[in-house]
């Protein structure tokens, strides 16, 4: 004879809900904020996004509600791309390069002491220890943040 378990009735799949309750759904747990709907005039949207200044408008609104003691938050930048054309560079480089390919060989080699230190394995290190470098510079340029 099989033990068979008596199926859920299907009220109590929806009671939860219907009731306000949190179910348990896949993903219900990631959710830890609620949405909130807000309707305002043109002029006030505008008096909004001014006072809000480059911040995201959600951040603005918890800042004046809940803090308006402290400072106000960071800034997101709307744009944090300075330089699109060494960025490109980048992305091209990042591209062309088998970089992640050949670091995790030799690190496999290496993890298995099978890599034999050789001019040419340094060589080798030292071409993507430069690229490397090359490619962080490009990047902090196209950022505008500083190499330091």
């Amino acid at each position: 004879m099989e033990n068979r378990r008596a199926p859920q009735p299907i009220s109590e799949l929806f009671n939860p809900e219907a009731e306000g309750r949190p179910s348990r759904t896949k993903g219900s747990a990631r959710r830890s904020t609620l949405p909130v709907s807000l309707r305002m005039s043109f002029e006030e949207r505008q008096r909004l996004d001014k006072e809000a200044a480059g911040m995201s408008i959600a951040a603005y609104i918890r800042w004046r509600l809940f803090e308006p003691d402290s400072p106000p938050p960071k800034l997101r930048g709307k744009q944090p791309v300075k330089d699109h054309q060494a960025l490109a560079q980048l992305l091209a480089l990042l591209g062309q390069s088998r970089l992640a390919n050949n670091m995790n060989q030799l690190a496999r080699s290496a993890n298995s002491g099978s890599l034999p230190f050789t001019p040419e394995t340094e060589r080798m290190l030292n071409e993507a220890a430069d690229d490397i470098a090359e490619m962080r510079k490009l990047l902090l340029q196209a950022l505008n943040l500083d190499a330091t």
